[in-house]
Protein backbone atom coordinates (compact mmCIF):
# COMPACT_ATOMS: atom_id res chain seq x y z
CA UNK A 1 0.00 0.00 0.00
CA UNK A 2 1.56 3.56 -0.72
CA UNK A 3 2.25 6.15 1.41
CA UNK A 4 -1.48 7.95 1.69
CA UNK A 5 -0.98 11.43 0.38
CA UNK A 6 -4.28 12.85 2.10
CA UNK A 7 -5.50 12.90 5.90
CA UNK A 8 -8.82 13.25 6.36
CA UNK A 9 -10.57 14.17 9.50
CA UNK A 10 -14.36 13.49 10.17
CA UNK A 11 -15.84 14.51 13.45
CA UNK A 12 -18.74 12.15 14.07
CA UNK A 13 -18.70 8.40 13.50
CA UNK A 14 -22.47 8.19 13.53
CA UNK A 15 -23.70 6.50 9.98
CA UNK A 16 -23.08 9.49 7.56
CA UNK A 17 -19.59 10.23 9.05
CA UNK A 18 -18.75 6.17 8.62
CA UNK A 19 -20.41 6.34 5.03
CA UNK A 20 -18.14 8.99 4.03
CA UNK A 21 -14.76 6.95 5.26
CA UNK A 22 -16.12 4.05 2.71
CA UNK A 23 -15.74 6.17 -0.03
CA UNK A 24 -12.70 7.97 0.95
CA UNK A 25 -10.94 4.69 1.73
CA UNK A 26 -12.27 3.27 -1.58
CA UNK A 27 -8.75 5.24 -2.77
CA UNK A 28 -5.66 4.00 -1.41
CA UNK A 29 -4.35 7.60 -1.26
CA UNK A 30 -6.40 8.34 1.86
CA UNK A 31 -5.84 8.08 5.49
CA UNK A 32 -8.81 8.74 7.41
CA UNK A 33 -8.99 9.78 11.31
CA UNK A 34 -13.17 9.85 13.14
CA UNK A 35 -12.95 11.68 16.07
CA UNK A 36 -16.33 11.24 18.53
CA UNK A 37 -17.19 12.42 21.81
CA UNK A 38 -18.16 8.86 22.88
CA UNK A 39 -15.97 5.79 23.16
CA UNK A 40 -18.98 3.92 21.10
CA UNK A 41 -18.97 4.34 17.27
CA UNK A 42 -22.28 4.27 14.89
CA UNK A 43 -24.17 7.35 16.79
CA UNK A 44 -27.64 6.84 15.99
CA UNK A 45 -27.20 3.15 14.59
CA UNK A 46 -26.17 2.44 18.66
CA UNK A 47 -28.62 5.15 20.29
CA UNK A 48 -31.18 5.59 18.07
CA UNK A 49 -32.51 3.09 16.07
CA UNK A 50 -35.30 1.10 18.56
CA UNK A 51 -33.69 -1.97 20.40
CA UNK A 52 -36.25 -4.25 18.70
CA UNK A 53 -35.32 -3.50 15.52
CA UNK A 54 -32.25 -5.71 15.34
CA UNK A 55 -32.73 -6.17 11.22
CA UNK A 56 -31.72 -2.24 10.77
CA UNK A 57 -29.40 -2.48 13.48
CA UNK A 58 -26.99 -4.77 11.36
CA UNK A 59 -26.18 -2.37 9.26
CA UNK A 60 -23.72 -1.47 12.14
CA UNK A 61 -21.96 -4.72 11.09
CA UNK A 62 -21.26 -3.46 7.52
CA UNK A 63 -20.35 -0.24 8.73
CA UNK A 64 -17.80 -1.39 10.89
CA UNK A 65 -15.95 -2.61 8.39
CA UNK A 66 -14.53 0.37 7.32
CA UNK A 67 -12.25 0.09 10.55
CA UNK A 68 -10.75 -2.45 9.24
CA UNK A 69 -8.88 -0.46 7.29
CA UNK A 70 -5.65 0.28 8.35
CA UNK A 71 -6.37 3.80 6.72
CA UNK A 72 -8.95 4.41 9.04
CA UNK A 73 -8.88 5.13 13.08
CA UNK A 74 -11.31 5.53 15.77
CA UNK A 75 -10.17 8.46 17.94
CA UNK A 76 -12.94 8.49 20.72
CA UNK A 77 -13.71 10.76 23.94
CA UNK A 78 -12.40 13.72 21.50
CA UNK A 79 -15.18 16.86 22.12
CA UNK A 80 -15.58 19.04 19.31
CA UNK A 81 -14.79 22.58 20.43
CA UNK A 82 -13.56 21.56 24.08
CA UNK A 83 -10.49 19.24 23.14
CA UNK A 84 -9.74 20.04 19.88
CA UNK A 85 -10.57 22.97 17.61
CA UNK A 86 -11.52 23.65 14.15
CA UNK A 87 -8.56 25.49 13.36
CA UNK A 88 -6.15 22.53 15.00
CA UNK A 89 -8.02 19.96 12.67
CA UNK A 90 -7.26 22.30 9.65
CA UNK A 91 -3.91 22.54 10.90
CA UNK A 92 -3.66 19.32 11.21
CA UNK A 93 -5.76 17.28 8.08
CA UNK A 94 -5.78 18.07 4.53
CA UNK A 95 -9.57 18.02 4.74
CA UNK A 96 -12.00 18.25 7.38
CA UNK A 97 -15.60 16.50 7.23
CA UNK A 98 -18.36 17.61 10.14
CA UNK A 99 -20.72 14.64 10.39
CA UNK A 100 -22.21 15.54 13.75
CA UNK A 101 -25.76 15.14 13.20
CA UNK A 102 -28.96 17.01 15.15
CA UNK A 103 -28.70 16.26 19.28
CA UNK A 104 -31.60 18.58 20.31
CA UNK A 105 -35.31 18.52 19.67
CA UNK A 106 -37.91 20.79 18.87
CA UNK A 107 -40.30 22.29 21.20
CA UNK A 108 -43.89 22.33 21.39
CA UNK A 109 -43.92 26.13 22.80
CA UNK A 110 -47.18 25.47 24.51
CA UNK A 111 -47.57 26.35 28.46
CA UNK A 112 -46.56 23.56 30.89
CA UNK A 113 -44.24 22.04 28.52
CA UNK A 114 -41.60 22.19 31.22
CA UNK A 115 -43.26 20.20 33.88
CA UNK A 116 -42.37 17.12 34.47
CA UNK A 117 -43.97 14.24 32.66
CA UNK A 118 -43.22 16.15 29.75
CA UNK A 119 -40.28 14.94 27.93
CA UNK A 120 -38.74 14.91 24.80
CA UNK A 121 -38.78 11.36 22.39
CA UNK A 122 -35.14 12.07 21.78
CA UNK A 123 -34.25 12.36 25.74
CA UNK A 124 -36.85 8.77 26.03
CA UNK A 125 -34.71 6.93 22.91
CA UNK A 126 -31.65 7.73 24.83
CA UNK A 127 -32.75 6.00 27.94
CA UNK A 128 -34.11 2.97 26.42
CA UNK A 129 -31.44 2.71 23.81
CA UNK A 130 -28.53 2.89 26.51
CA UNK A 131 -27.56 6.31 26.13
CA UNK A 132 -24.79 7.24 28.62
CA UNK A 133 -25.97 10.53 28.94
CA UNK A 134 -29.82 9.46 29.26
CA UNK A 135 -31.32 10.59 32.57
CA UNK A 136 -33.47 7.28 34.11
CA UNK A 137 -37.30 7.81 32.76
CA UNK A 138 -39.66 7.05 35.59
CA UNK A 139 -42.78 5.60 34.26
CA UNK A 140 -44.37 5.53 37.89
CA UNK A 141 -47.74 6.21 38.10
CA UNK A 142 -48.41 6.52 34.33
CA UNK A 143 -51.34 5.06 32.89
CA UNK A 144 -51.65 7.14 30.32
CA UNK A 145 -49.15 8.52 27.56
CA UNK A 146 -49.09 10.41 24.66
CA UNK A 147 -46.62 10.59 21.68
CA UNK A 148 -46.47 14.45 19.76
CA UNK A 149 -46.03 13.64 15.94
CA UNK A 150 -46.63 11.72 13.44
CA UNK A 151 -43.05 10.41 12.05
CA UNK A 152 -41.01 7.22 12.91
CA UNK A 153 -39.62 8.89 16.38
CA UNK A 154 -43.20 8.42 17.67
CA UNK A 155 -44.50 5.10 16.33
CA UNK A 156 -40.97 3.82 18.07
CA UNK A 157 -41.84 5.05 21.05
CA UNK A 158 -45.35 4.54 21.42
CA UNK A 159 -44.69 0.65 20.23
CA UNK A 160 -42.19 0.34 23.24
CA UNK A 161 -44.86 1.87 25.37
CA UNK A 162 -47.36 -0.56 24.44
CA UNK A 163 -45.25 -4.17 24.00
CA UNK A 164 -45.44 -6.69 25.99
CA UNK A 165 -42.19 -6.03 28.50
CA UNK A 166 -41.15 -9.82 27.86
CA UNK A 167 -41.23 -8.99 24.16
CA UNK A 168 -38.31 -6.89 24.60
CA UNK A 169 -36.34 -9.60 26.72
CA UNK A 170 -33.96 -10.36 23.93
CA UNK A 171 -32.99 -7.15 22.95
CA UNK A 172 -29.95 -5.31 23.84
CA UNK A 173 -31.66 -2.86 26.68
CA UNK A 174 -29.93 -2.14 30.01
CA UNK A 175 -31.53 -4.10 32.96
CA UNK A 176 -32.57 -1.21 34.74
CA UNK A 177 -34.37 -0.16 31.59
CA UNK A 178 -36.67 -3.22 31.55
CA UNK A 179 -36.95 -3.42 34.88
CA UNK A 180 -38.83 0.04 34.49
CA UNK A 181 -40.66 -1.30 31.16
CA UNK A 182 -42.29 -4.38 33.48
CA UNK A 183 -43.38 -2.10 36.19
CA UNK A 184 -45.03 0.37 33.88
CA UNK A 185 -49.20 0.18 34.19
CA UNK A 186 -50.03 1.20 30.69
CA UNK A 187 -53.33 0.94 29.55
CA UNK A 188 -53.35 3.77 27.04
CA UNK A 189 -51.26 5.30 24.51
CA UNK A 190 -52.34 8.42 22.11
CA UNK A 191 -50.22 9.33 18.80
CA UNK A 192 -51.48 13.01 17.92
CA UNK A 193 -50.49 14.77 14.78
CA UNK A 194 -51.77 18.19 13.35
CA UNK A 195 -52.84 16.83 10.00
CA UNK A 196 -54.50 14.05 8.76
CA UNK A 197 -52.99 10.16 8.16
CA UNK A 198 -52.37 11.35 4.35
CA UNK A 199 -49.84 13.39 5.73
CA UNK A 200 -48.03 12.12 8.04
CA UNK A 201 -44.18 10.90 7.81
CA UNK A 202 -44.59 7.04 8.88
CA UNK A 203 -42.87 4.56 6.90
CA UNK A 204 -45.23 1.54 6.18
CA UNK A 205 -42.86 -1.15 7.58
CA UNK A 206 -43.27 0.82 11.10
CA UNK A 207 -46.70 1.76 11.02
CA UNK A 208 -47.72 -1.56 10.54
CA UNK A 209 -45.48 -3.16 13.45
CA UNK A 210 -46.57 -0.59 16.06
CA UNK A 211 -50.80 -1.29 14.55
CA UNK A 212 -49.86 -5.10 14.71
CA UNK A 213 -48.45 -5.48 18.42
CA UNK A 214 -49.93 -8.35 20.39
CA UNK A 215 -52.53 -7.15 22.65
CA UNK A 216 -52.80 -3.46 21.67
CA UNK A 217 -56.68 -3.05 20.15
CA UNK A 218 -55.70 0.81 17.72
CA UNK A 219 -58.16 3.35 17.00
CA UNK A 220 -58.57 5.89 14.71
CA UNK A 221 -61.61 8.15 14.24
CA UNK A 222 -63.44 7.33 10.90
CA UNK A 223 -63.56 11.11 10.04
CA UNK A 224 -59.55 11.22 9.88
CA UNK A 225 -60.28 9.19 6.75
CA UNK A 226 -62.82 11.99 5.23
CA UNK A 227 -62.18 13.76 2.03
CA UNK A 228 -58.78 11.27 1.56
CA UNK A 229 -58.55 11.01 -2.34
CA UNK A 230 -56.42 7.72 -2.20
CA UNK A 231 -56.13 7.92 -5.55
CA UNK A 232 -53.99 11.00 -5.64
CA UNK A 233 -51.88 9.30 -2.82
CA UNK A 234 -48.14 8.05 -3.26
CA UNK A 235 -47.77 4.60 -2.80
CA UNK A 236 -45.98 4.88 0.83
CA UNK A 237 -49.27 7.15 1.84
CA UNK A 238 -51.66 5.38 0.29
CA UNK A 239 -50.39 2.36 2.30
CA UNK A 240 -50.08 3.83 5.37
CA UNK A 241 -54.05 5.00 4.94
CA UNK A 242 -54.91 1.32 4.11
CA UNK A 243 -52.85 0.23 7.38
CA UNK A 244 -54.69 2.60 9.64
CA UNK A 245 -57.81 1.61 8.21
CA UNK A 246 -57.11 -2.57 8.91
CA UNK A 247 -56.70 -1.80 12.06
CA UNK A 248 -59.16 0.75 13.71
CA UNK A 249 -61.72 -2.26 11.74
CA UNK A 250 -59.64 -4.46 13.85
CA UNK A 251 -61.02 -6.05 17.23
CA UNK A 252 -58.35 -7.52 19.10
CA UNK A 253 -59.98 -10.08 22.47
CA UNK A 254 -58.85 -8.67 25.96
CA UNK A 255 -56.45 -5.96 24.77
CA UNK A 256 -54.00 -5.13 27.38
CA UNK A 257 -53.33 -1.20 25.60
CA UNK A 258 -55.30 0.74 23.92
CA UNK A 259 -53.47 2.70 21.18
CA UNK A 260 -55.45 5.76 19.47
CA UNK A 261 -54.65 7.73 16.47
CA UNK A 262 -55.68 11.86 16.63
CA UNK A 263 -54.97 13.22 13.63
CA UNK A 264 -55.73 16.68 13.06
CA UNK A 265 -55.34 17.67 16.77
CA UNK A 266 -52.47 20.19 18.65
CA UNK A 267 -51.59 20.38 21.89
CA UNK A 268 -52.38 23.87 23.91
CA UNK A 269 -51.55 23.66 27.02
CA UNK A 270 -50.48 21.06 29.49
CA UNK A 271 -51.90 20.87 32.98
CA UNK A 272 -50.31 19.92 36.33
CA UNK A 273 -47.05 19.44 37.90
CA UNK A 274 -46.15 16.59 37.38
CA UNK A 275 -48.97 16.34 33.94
CA UNK A 276 -51.70 15.05 35.08
CA UNK A 277 -54.04 16.71 31.44
CA UNK A 278 -52.89 17.69 28.15
CA UNK A 279 -55.47 20.06 26.44
CA UNK A 280 -55.66 19.35 22.75
CA UNK A 281 -57.60 21.81 19.72
CA UNK A 282 -58.74 20.38 16.72
CA UNK A 283 -57.44 21.42 13.61
CA UNK A 284 -58.39 22.14 9.97
CA UNK A 285 -56.05 24.45 6.85
CA UNK A 286 -57.11 27.53 6.10
CA UNK A 287 -57.40 29.12 2.32
CA UNK A 288 -53.59 28.58 2.28
CA UNK A 289 -53.33 25.20 3.44
CA UNK A 290 -51.99 26.54 6.48
CA UNK A 291 -52.83 24.49 9.76
CA UNK A 292 -55.56 26.63 12.12
CA UNK A 293 -57.01 25.91 15.15
CA UNK A 294 -60.79 25.45 15.05
CA UNK A 295 -61.45 26.53 18.84
CA UNK A 296 -62.67 23.23 19.67
CA UNK A 297 -60.94 21.70 22.33
CA UNK A 298 -60.21 18.63 24.99
CA UNK A 299 -58.32 17.39 27.50
CA UNK A 300 -56.52 14.00 27.81
CA UNK A 301 -55.93 13.24 30.87
CA UNK A 302 -52.54 11.48 31.04
CA UNK A 303 -49.64 11.92 32.78
CA UNK A 304 -47.08 11.61 30.49
CA UNK A 305 -46.42 13.64 27.20
CA UNK A 306 -43.41 12.88 24.97
CA UNK A 307 -42.94 15.53 21.83
CA UNK A 308 -41.70 13.47 18.82
CA UNK A 309 -42.06 16.64 16.53
CA UNK A 310 -38.36 17.19 15.05
CA UNK A 311 -34.31 17.20 16.04
CA UNK A 312 -32.19 20.07 15.19
CA UNK A 313 -28.69 20.51 15.05
CA UNK A 314 -26.24 22.10 17.58
CA UNK A 315 -24.06 25.18 16.32
CA UNK A 316 -20.17 23.66 16.09
CA UNK A 317 -17.60 25.97 17.84
CA UNK A 318 -16.25 28.42 15.29
CA UNK A 319 -18.04 26.53 12.41
CA UNK A 320 -20.34 28.67 10.35
CA UNK A 321 -24.08 27.54 11.24
CA UNK A 322 -27.21 28.89 9.49
CA UNK A 323 -29.48 29.39 12.66
CA UNK A 324 -33.04 29.86 11.40
CA UNK A 325 -32.46 26.32 9.42
CA UNK A 326 -30.48 25.12 12.03
CA UNK A 327 -28.12 23.47 9.59
CA UNK A 328 -23.75 24.03 8.36
CA UNK A 329 -24.77 25.94 4.97
CA UNK A 330 -22.99 24.15 2.14
CA UNK A 331 -23.05 23.86 -1.37
CA UNK A 332 -22.95 19.89 -2.41
CA UNK A 333 -20.67 19.33 0.67
CA UNK A 334 -18.91 22.08 0.68
CA UNK A 335 -19.31 24.36 3.54
CA UNK A 336 -19.77 27.98 3.11
CA UNK A 337 -18.90 30.65 5.14
CA UNK A 338 -20.90 33.74 4.19
CA UNK A 339 -21.47 33.65 0.37
CA UNK A 340 -18.25 32.13 0.19
CA UNK A 341 -16.81 28.23 0.08
CA UNK A 342 -14.66 27.78 3.17
CA UNK A 343 -11.55 26.22 1.68
CA UNK A 344 -11.28 22.24 2.83
CA UNK A 345 -14.39 22.07 4.73
CA UNK A 346 -17.22 20.25 4.43
CA UNK A 347 -20.56 18.62 5.15
CA UNK A 348 -22.62 15.34 5.43
CA UNK A 349 -25.82 13.96 7.46
CA UNK A 350 -28.38 15.62 9.25
CA UNK A 351 -25.95 18.99 9.79
CA UNK A 352 -25.89 19.26 5.87
CA UNK A 353 -29.51 18.86 4.58
CA UNK A 354 -31.95 18.85 8.24
CA UNK A 355 -33.43 16.35 9.84
CA UNK A 356 -34.74 14.07 7.51
CA UNK A 357 -34.05 10.72 5.68
CA UNK A 358 -33.53 7.30 6.56
CA UNK A 359 -30.24 5.77 7.78
CA UNK A 360 -29.88 4.77 3.99
CA UNK A 361 -30.46 8.15 2.54
CA UNK A 362 -27.32 9.22 4.41
CA UNK A 363 -25.03 6.92 1.88
CA UNK A 364 -26.17 8.81 -1.44
CA UNK A 365 -25.59 12.01 0.82
CA UNK A 366 -22.22 11.29 1.59
CA UNK A 367 -21.47 10.06 -2.11
CA UNK A 368 -21.90 13.46 -3.28
CA UNK A 369 -19.53 14.97 -0.64
CA UNK A 370 -16.71 12.92 -0.78
CA UNK A 371 -17.10 13.21 -4.48
CA UNK A 372 -16.11 17.12 -4.11
CA UNK A 373 -13.83 16.26 -1.20
CA UNK A 374 -11.55 13.87 -3.62
CA UNK A 375 -11.95 16.58 -6.44
CA UNK A 376 -10.98 19.52 -4.51
CA UNK A 377 -7.94 17.69 -2.79
CA UNK A 378 -6.68 16.32 -6.18
CA UNK A 379 -6.87 20.29 -7.11
CA UNK A 380 -5.36 21.69 -4.01
CA UNK A 381 -2.35 19.10 -3.31
CA UNK A 382 -1.94 17.83 0.25
CA UNK A 383 -0.76 20.39 3.20
CA UNK A 384 2.98 21.04 2.69
CA UNK A 385 3.01 20.61 6.61
CA UNK A 386 0.87 18.92 9.18
CA UNK A 387 0.67 19.40 12.92
CA UNK A 388 -0.31 15.89 14.48
CA UNK A 389 -3.21 16.33 16.30
CA UNK A 390 -2.95 13.23 18.43
CA UNK A 391 0.40 14.20 19.38
CA UNK A 392 -1.02 17.23 20.66
CA UNK A 393 -4.04 15.66 22.53
CA UNK A 394 -1.59 13.59 24.62
CA UNK A 395 0.95 16.34 25.41
CA UNK A 396 -2.42 18.07 26.62
CA UNK A 397 -2.88 15.16 28.95
CA UNK A 398 -5.63 13.52 27.01
CA UNK A 399 -6.02 10.13 25.32
CA UNK A 400 -8.56 9.49 22.31
CA UNK A 401 -10.08 6.07 22.87
CA UNK A 402 -9.87 3.83 20.07
CA UNK A 403 -11.54 1.23 18.57
CA UNK A 404 -9.97 -1.38 20.04
CA UNK A 405 -10.87 0.07 23.36
CA UNK A 406 -14.42 0.04 21.53
CA UNK A 407 -13.99 -3.85 20.90
CA UNK A 408 -13.34 -4.24 25.21
CA UNK A 409 -16.62 -2.48 25.88
CA UNK A 410 -18.43 -4.82 22.89
CA UNK A 411 -17.39 -7.51 24.65
CA UNK A 412 -18.22 -6.50 27.96
CA UNK A 413 -22.04 -6.16 26.92
CA UNK A 414 -21.98 -9.70 24.97
CA UNK A 415 -20.44 -10.90 28.57
CA UNK A 416 -23.39 -9.04 30.41
CA UNK A 417 -25.51 -10.18 27.97
CA UNK A 418 -25.01 -13.93 28.42
CA UNK A 419 -25.36 -14.04 32.05
CA UNK A 420 -29.02 -12.76 31.27
CA UNK A 421 -29.25 -15.59 28.74
CA UNK A 422 -29.26 -12.40 25.90
CA UNK A 423 -27.09 -11.66 22.97
CA UNK A 424 -25.21 -8.37 24.70
CA UNK A 425 -26.76 -6.37 26.96
CA UNK A 426 -25.55 -2.10 26.75
CA UNK A 427 -23.55 -0.71 29.29
CA UNK A 428 -24.82 2.30 29.64
CA UNK A 429 -23.20 4.38 32.63
CA UNK A 430 -19.83 6.31 31.78
CA UNK A 431 -17.94 5.40 35.18
CA UNK A 432 -18.55 1.66 33.86
CA UNK A 433 -17.68 2.82 29.56
CA UNK A 434 -14.68 4.72 31.45
CA UNK A 435 -13.29 1.68 33.24
CA UNK A 436 -13.21 -0.49 30.28
CA UNK A 437 -11.36 2.27 28.00
CA UNK A 438 -8.99 2.90 30.89
CA UNK A 439 -8.20 -0.71 31.29
CA UNK A 440 -4.55 -0.85 29.39
CA UNK A 441 -4.60 2.94 29.03
CA UNK A 442 -2.28 3.99 32.05
CA UNK A 443 -2.95 8.17 30.64
CA UNK A 444 -6.41 7.58 31.37
CA UNK A 445 -9.43 8.83 28.75
CA UNK A 446 -11.14 12.21 28.38
CA UNK A 447 -13.99 11.97 30.93
CA UNK A 448 -17.55 13.22 29.39
CA UNK A 449 -18.73 16.95 29.06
Amino acid sequence: MPEPRYRVAIVGAGPSGLFAAQFLTARDDVEVDIFDRLPTPYGLLRYGVAPDHTSIKSVANALARVFNSPAVRFLGLVSFGRDVTREELLASYDAVIYAVGASEDLRMGVPGEDAAGSRSAREFVAWYSGHPDAEPQSLHGVTQAVAIGVGNVAVDVARILAKEPLALDLTDMPEDVLAELRRATLTDVWVIGRRGPQHASFTTTELRELCRTPGVQVSVEESAFDGIDEAALDRRTRANVAVLREASETVVADPRVRLHFLFWRRPVALHGDPVSGLLIERTGLDAEGRVTGTGVTEELDVQLVLRAIGYRAVRLPGVPFDEPLGVIPSTQGRVLDGAAVAPREYVVGWIKRGPIGVIGTNKSDARETVEHVLADLDGLGPLPTRVDVVEALTARGLAPSSFDDWRRIEAAEANRGASHERERMKIEAWHELLDLVQRERPGGPIPPA
